[in-house]
This record gives structure tokens, sequence and C-alpha cells, in this order.
């Protein structure tokens, strides 16, 4: 679902490990919502999550962990309508690069280290 790129622009930010990890998973969660939006801006309903993940051969696998994948999927679509919020964004138009921004923005206010520009 990531592409190299995607792994690549999360792993180059300075966030400790398990901040990159939180985003790591926003960002699967990100791609797998707007896979299952099918093109829309409407993040999709349970049902249609539910319909998306039956469709995917990896999870054929394990049919008992979709119904985890879909409340997984819900709980990070509640978090992305958030930071799109935050970020004057629809939900599924964020890209990782948004995900980054938000998470070293989070990361800032939580050290209250946020970075000012240099005085001239």
């Amino acid at each position: 679902m990531l592409s190299e790129h995607d792994l690549q622009e999360l792993e180059s930010t300075l966030l400790p490990a398990l901040e990159r990890h939180h985003l790591r998973l926003l960002a699967h969660s990100l791609r797998c919502l707007q896979q299952a939006a099918q093109g829309t801006a409407a993040m999709p309903a349970q049902e249609g999550l539910m319909a998306w993940a039956h469709q995917q051969p990896n999870l054929a696998v394990d049919p008992t962990f979709i119904p985890v994948l879909v409340e997984q999927l819900a709980k990070a679509a509640v978090q992305l309508d958030a930071i799109g919020l935050e970020l004057h964004k629809p939900p599924l138009a964020l890209e990782i690069s948004d995900l980054v921004q938000w998470g070293q923005q989070q990361a800032d206010q939580r050290l209250g280290t946020t970075l000012k520009p240099p005085e001239h």
C-alpha cells in the first residue's frame, strides 16, 4: 500500500521510533481509506470498508482479521478527520507529507520546542 517514496518520507523525520511507527500506521490507514473510497471525497462508511476489505486478496487468508482491520480503519478515519480540519484539507486529500508535518507539529508542541524562524 505505501510506496517506497512514502516510507522514505516517513522514515526521514527526526521523530522518535514510536512516533514514526504511529505515522506509518496512519499513512497505511490513509492509503486504505483512499482506496476504499474509490476516488470519492467522502470517507467510506463501515459497510464500504467491509466490502473493500473482503475484496483484498491478502486478507482472504485470514478473514477473521477483516473486522479488526475495519475497526482500526474507522478509528484512523476519526483521527484523519481531525488532522484534515487542523490542516484545512479534506481527510482523504491528505498526503504523507501532511501527516509528517502534523506529526512534527505534535512533537514540537509536546516538547515545547516549536521552532521559530530566525529574526533578521
